[in-house]
């Protein structure tokens, strides 16, 4: 039996989300065109809908793959190239009108043509449905969309924003048939047409996705299989079980930490690989400004008093995550540590004197809701100790509710919650997707945050710069005005795990810098 190899081979660097130290690496892998077995993914983060219309959320992962965008990340790239465009670009000086045209001939995967008009549907439906929480948030820059013939397409900005480019590339900006996609309302039928490296050609909701290589797919990625099968799991137990008793051969999204834990110290069996590198994943409480308690900033303040994330990272999660102290993570331009800087560590006697401050005496009561099926394992442990924590200082009286990711996802947008979990998976690899998706009327919380400062000042300064690390200033006031809000609290950042049988190779290139897996770059080894 193989012996479980711990040896590192060490990777050059492409993004943050994607600097790797694998465990039992073998040789590259030959062509496996010829291996037509499905490599089987498992993994807990079903998605909530199949529409990217609809979604601002895990279901990226698998648009990913089924879908194709303008842009998108080539191997090693951490700055968006051509997809289904043959090349994209400002033509302007002041970031305000950006021009593409797509490859010839370019189809959906049954041959009906992809031109620009299906650009500027896909576009301008994801408008029309306006979905609270949605991915229209994220064309809040984005005026008016024109074609010019069958393959230019011009968006045309309502202000200058450098990072644009980025917003193409993400899976929300997924093109879709026209024919195949109602114009005001998500596709509801459980079908996918796109024009991806993948054809879905079966799909049970919350049980399993079945890929095949698209054939008529143009664009930069080159398969190294033939067909991938997704696998959805409840929890991580179950999920190791089948990757044990190859059942599946890899294992992405939701990982627990004592099953981390146990690849890294041999345990879990001797023809496993574990691949483990930086990420960027967050994890952070959000507070409904509505709710009669959570609404009151002494009452966030003092729950951000007393929050003690190391206790979270280590006691929940094995040290599998870090801390996090700005809902900018570490490794990205303009990351902060203002929780810390302002809070220090976690204090009772503090928050209590903030309550009283605020004429707060008595045990504040708190409803803090959680996801079972999105995260990971250690989601409902950790909301224990969340309550633990607050109802030890003897301030809070908290109360734990849950529910299934495509409920709880209603009821955030619906404004049920008077403090609720989420988990945020970067669109792209910049500081500013860590800012712009949570405020404003329209974001990815479902939860209206004006934040005047930020969206009207701060946000259009830094999208005037294509440089990147000339706007530090701004993402770091941007920050500090989150700290004293205290509308958002951060908890950890987490890191990247992949593990898998020893014949699979490609996971180490499969994690775009959003850390979505392209399926794509996955097969079978054929030596050692």
């Amino acid at each position: 039996m193989r012996v479980f190899n711990r040896n590192r081979c060490l990777r050059g660097p492409a993004a943050i989300a994607s600097l790797f130290l694998a465990v039992g690496c073998g040789a590259l892998p030959s062509d496996s065109s010829s291996d037509h077995a499905p490599i089987v993914v498992g993994t807990t983060s079903a998605p909530s809908t199949l529409d990217p219309a609809a979604s601002w959320d895990g279901s990226w992962e698998l648009f990913r793959n089924v879908y194709q965008t303008l842009l998108s990340y080539p191997t090693g790239a951490s700055v968006p190239g051509p997809d289904a465009a043959d090349f994209c670009s400002f033509t302007d000086g002041t970031n305000l009108v950006y021009h593409c045209v797509l490859r010839k001939g370019l189809t959906f995967s049954d041959g009906r043509p992809l031109d620009a008009r299906a650009v500027k549907y896909s576009v301008d439906r994801i408008r029309a449905i306006g979905l609270p929480g949605g991915p229209a948030g994220l064309l809040g820059s984005l005026d008016r969309v024109t074609t010019r013939g069958d393959r230019e397409i011009v968006f045309h900005l309502g202000r200058p924003d450098a990072t644009f480019p980025f917003v193409l590339a993400t899976p929300a900006l997924s093109i879709v048939d026209p024919d195949a996609y109602p114009a005001r309302s998500p596709r509801k039928d459980g079908k996918v047409l796109g024009s991806g490296p993948y054809t879905l050609t079966s799909y049970q909701e919350g049980e399993r996705a079945e890929l095949v290589r698209n054939t008529r797919y143009q664009g930069f990625a080159e398969p190294h299989n033939d067909a991938v099968t997704i696998r959805y799991f409840q929890d991580s137990g179950e999920m190791v079980s089948a990757l044990r008793k190859k059942r599946i051969d890899v294992t992405y999204r939701g990982l627990a930490a004592s099953d981390i834990v146990s690849l890294q110290n041999r345990t879990s069996g001797r023809s496993l690989q574990l691949i483990e590198g930086v990420g960027t994943e967050i994890s952070y409480l959000v507070f409904n400004p509505k709710d009669p308690w959570a609404g009151r900033l002494a009452v966030r303040r003092a729950v951000a008093q007393i929050v003690d994330r190391p206790a979270i990272a280590h006691t929940v999660y094995k040290d599998t995550v870090d801390p996090l102290y700005s809902m900018v993570p570490k490794g990205l331009t303009g990351h902060t540590t203002g929780f810390f800087d302002d809070y220090g560590d976690p204090s009772a006697a503090k928050a209590r004197t903030i309550l009283r401050h605020a004429g707060i005496t008595g045990r504040v009561p708190l409803t803090l809701w959680y996801t079972t099926d999105r995260y990971g394992s250690e989601t409902a442990p950790e909301f224990r100790e969340l309550k633990r924590q607050l109802e030890g200082s003897g301030l809070f009286t908290v109360t734990l509710e849950s529910r299934p990711w495509k409920t709880y996802e209603e009821g955030y947008r619906k404004g049920e919650y008077p403090v609720f979990g989420r988990g945020w998976f970067p669109d792209f690899p910049d500081a500013e997707n860590f800012i712009a998706p949570f405020v404003g009327e329209q974001n990815a919380l479902g939860t209206p945050y004006p934040a005047p400062r930020i969206t009207g000042v701060l946000l259009p300064r830094s999208r005037r710069e294509s440089d990147r690390a000339k706007v530090v200033g701004q993402f770091q006031q941007a920050q500090q005005i989150l700290v004293d809000d205290a509308r958002l609290l951060p908890l950890w950042q987490g890191k990247q795990y992949i593990a898998a049988s020893d014949d699979i190779a490609g996971g180490e290139q499969a994690l775009d810098p959003s850390t979505i897996m392209m399926m794509w770059q996955l097969s079978r080894k054929t030596s050692w």
